[in-house]
């Protein structure tokens, strides 16, 4: 495989590979390997038990060959996706697509990647081996430059497939080593892998642990007994801190002899590591063992207050759990994971392999359905406290709070569907995570669990009615508006009856958007101030916040100014005495395209740039996008196209993820095509395509960066300077002086040329940059060289 770094730099979404939080050891053989394979081929599965170590190998070979992918290195991790349905949604999610139209998830899969030059690990396959198998497969044949590194206890059994055994880690020779063993004492980077990783593990455990000719035999007989297995090992080195490596070595002997009637005879792999597993069980206590068990029921991490809420109980205080879990961590049971941000609560996982186990002991219980029921009625709480608190000062932290649960919400959704009677409730829940599913990944995953849902029919009038203006929603955003405005009509009929009125406040709102979709701008604001009516009469300050932005947009596009800001400002207000972000920052996006159209192009973009910097906080693409139109159209108006033309590359980006140019603003269109016209003809059609593709170039940092106006982070560039440049040394010495100023006839001079070559240089420039003025090359230099000077530290 080629891996000089490619001239193409990383897009809109960066290589997004978690970080190693210990250290890697070893494995010089199979990395070289697994590379040789996946430069000769599309497939490759890296195969064998759970413990040896698949996915750490997976993810050290990514990171090496990363910049073999400009188009990204994406890990999907599916060990806690049990629905086979889902696969194709869940890649999306991984490679961060934010596609809300109503194709098949997998249809938006392919188009995705299909000119992508990327890397794609799918961990953990052999739970969803056929799913795993059809997407591998289609994937290939649909993306020629796309490569596929799967994980998984056996092969997918596609075409084309390469599979890699990966071996344990190498063992020390046999044969006692010592104290007058005549053998002599190794350096560390000579030691065999597995005594490598003890050591470094117990160095964890214990600081001061050393690799001494007085432990040394001990510790290489116990990684003989233990096969090299690296979890067995990891698991094994957490006796350190009680025990000897000779005290802990004559354990695992009289725990094997057990198991194999007290034969010397070596265990097959896996009943090592189970071996190993069974005594870490062993050490624990009895509530900590009850506790391992229960917490096999979440998937993807849980905090403590979903420990306290689901695992207390029967044998378990609730004020126990938090010393419970120090002990499950100090076991190397439980690991430990930093909060990804102040707001949100440390989380703890378990690893796959010791969550199976986990969950076999659950079912060996008899616990494993009330477990489940605990589990889901905890994600149910969770989910109607997040809509409580929608439109408020905690809104920000319990979306992401969410977003980190996300798949324990869908086990939980799941659950609903596997139980008799349990619809009414997923239908509540799902309607409930409104707000997740609208704010994050998850719009098309939340179309289809009410869809689903609703179909299943059951629930109060009062929970369907919600449901219907909920999927409504999303269906407008994915211009489906067919689907919303059925939906629409069967919940008019349910606000109709006694008690549901505030249910026709959001037919009114949302029947608004589909008469702006349809072009009637008249119905759109008639229905728009009904709903801003009926909302406030029904004190609901989120919807009614959402139909003043509806209702500014419509009266700007109407070219009722003055009532356009009177709305968004109305809006703003009510946001602020809530002290409410989401809906603030729509309003301001609003409230920018009014101020705009009256004149005032300065106010326009500082709101645009505070409803970006929010929009960007939440990670809303939808918005951002709306937000980077209005302030391409601001440089546009105000003449200064380059920015322009930036801009609308940058926003070719974000709809190209999001699947829709302005989904749920269609009408707004007409601005955006009016910007791209007056550009194109200010810049001409060459410079016009250049700087739209500079901006489609730029990463996610850099194009927000260069949206606000300010500095790019550091070690990023902006703009088009980060950009390998197109020019030849002679032409870049050349566009410099024409930054200064000099004529041809000057240059000649100045680099001892002919005129008519400094001619020729000149029009190969403007050739390969696609300008047709001296003027515009001075420009493109100057921000290249101001960008790099930027970039240098003050001693450089």
């Amino acid at each position: 495989m080629d891996e000089v770094a490619s001239a193409t730099p990383r897009r809109w979404q960066a290589t997004d590979l978690p970080p190693e939080v210990t250290s890697f050891v070893g494995r010089r053989h199979e990395m070289a390997e697994v590379k040789r394979l996946l430069s000769g081929t599309r497939v490759v599965t890296l195969t064998g038990p759970g413990g040896v170590g698949k996915t750490r190998l997976a993810l050290r070979v990514a990171a090496d060959v990363q910049r073999a992918f400009p188009d990204g290195v994406w890990l999907v991790e599916l060990a806690g996706l049990e629905n086979p349905e889902l696969l194709a949604g869940s890649v999306n999610e991984a490679l961060e697509i934010r596609d809300v139209s109503h194709r098949p998830p997998v249809e938006v899969l392919i188009d995705h990647l299909r000119e992508k030059r990327a890397l794609l690990i799918l961990d953990n396959c052999e739970h969803l081996l056929r799913a795993c198998a059809v997407l591998a497969g289609t994937l290939v044949r649909s993306a020629p430059s796309l490569r596929i590194l799967a994980t998984s206890r056996q092969a997918l059994g596609i075409s084309g497939e390469q599979t890699l055994v990966v071996p344990t880690l190498p063992l020390p020779p046999p044969g006692l080593a010592g104290p007058g063993s005549g053998r002599p004492f190794a350096e560390p980077s000579a030691q065999s892998e597995s005594v490598r990783l003890f050591v470094e593990r117990a160095t964890a455990v214990l600081p001061d642990f050393t690799l001494t000719e007085a432990n040394r035999s001990a510790v290489e007989r116990i990684c003989r007994r233990l096969d090299g297995i690296p979890l067995a090992i990891e698991l094994a080195v957490v006796r350190l801190r009680a025990l000897s490596p000779e005290e802990l070595l004559a354990r695992l002997d009289n725990r094997f002899r057990l198991l194999t009637g007290g034969s010397p005879v070596t265990l097959p792999r896996q009943q090592t590591l189970r071996a190993l597993i069974d005594w870490s069980h062993a050490l624990c206590t009895e509530k900590e063992k009850l506790l391992w068990a229960r917490i096999s029921v979440f998937v993807d991490g849980l905090d403590l207050d979903a420990a306290e809420a689901v695992c207390s109980g029967d044998g378990i205080d609730r004020e126990e759990v938090v010393d419970l879990v120090i002990g499950l961590v100090g076991k190397s049971i439980l690991i430990r994971e930093d909060p990804p941000s102040e707001s949100t609560a440390t989380r703890y996982r378990l690893l796959e392999t010791i969550r199976q186990y986990g969950r076999e002991r659950l079912v060996a219980s008899g616990q494993e359905g009330a477990l489940q029921r605990l589990h889901r009625d905890h994600y149910r709480r969770l989910a109607a406290e997040a809509y409580a608190e929608r439109f408020g000062p905690r809104q920000v932290s319990w979306l992401g709070r969410l977003k980190l649960d996300h798949a324990n919400l869908r086990t939980a959704l799941e659950y609903c569907f596997g139980e008799s009677g349990e619809t009414s409730t997923a239908l509540g829940m799902a309607t409930d995570l409104l707000y997740h599913w609208i704010t994050s990944h998850y719009l098309r995953e939340g179309r289809r669990w009410l869809d689903l849902s609703l179909r299943c029919g059951g629930g109060a009038d009062e929970i369907r009615g919600r449901a219907l203006w909920s999927d409504s929603w999303l269906a407008v955003i994915q211009a489906d508006v067919v689907s919303a405005a059925t939906m629409l009509e069967e919940a008019r009929k349910l606000g109709e009856r006694p008690g549901h009125e505030p249910v026709l406040a959001y037919v009114a709102l949302y029947s608004g958007m589909i008469a702006m979709f349809r072009g009637d701008v008249d119905l759109a604001i008639g229905l728009y101030e009904e709903a801003v009516a009926r909302h406030r009469a029904d004190d609901d300050p989120a919807g009614q916040a959402l139909a003043l932005v509806r209702l500014c947009l419509a009266h700007s596009f109407r070219g009722d100014w003055p009532s356009s800001v009177a709305a968004g400002e109305e809006c703003i207000a009510l946001c602020d005495a809530h002290e409410e972000g989401w809906h603030r920052a729509y309003a301001m996006m609003a409230l920018g395209v009014g101020v705009w159209c009256q004149g005032d192009a300065p106010r326009a973009a500082e709101l645009e740039k505070e409803s970006l910097r929010f929009n960007r906080s939440l990670d809303d693409l939808l918005g951002l996008g709306v937000n980077l139109e209005v302030l391409a159209w601001i440089a546009a108006a105000d003449g200064d196209h380059q920015r322009a033309a930036r801009l609308l590359g940058v926003l070719e980006t974000v709809w190209q993820v999001i699947g829709a140019p302005l989904s749920g603003f269609g009408h707004l269109t007409r601005y955006h095509d009016e910007c791209e016209e007056r550009t194109r003809e200010a810049l001409g059609k060459q410079a016009f395509d250049t700087m739209v593709r500079q901006g489609a170039k730029m990463r996610c940092d850099e194009a927000f960066a260069f949206a606000l106006e300010e500095k790019a982070p550091s070690g990023e560039s902006s703009g088009e300077a980060g950009e390998p440049s197109p020019l030849t040394r002679r032409e870049t010495e050349i566009a410099k002086l024409i930054a200064q100023g000099l004529s041809n006839k000057e240059i000649a001079a100045s680099l001892t040329i002919a005129q008519r070559t400094a001619e020729g240089h000149v029009e190969h420039i403007m050739t390969k940059l696609g300008f047709h003025s001296r003027a515009q090359i001075a420009v493109w230099t100057g921000e290249r060289i101001r960008n790099t000077d930027g970039d240098r530290t003050p001693d450089t």
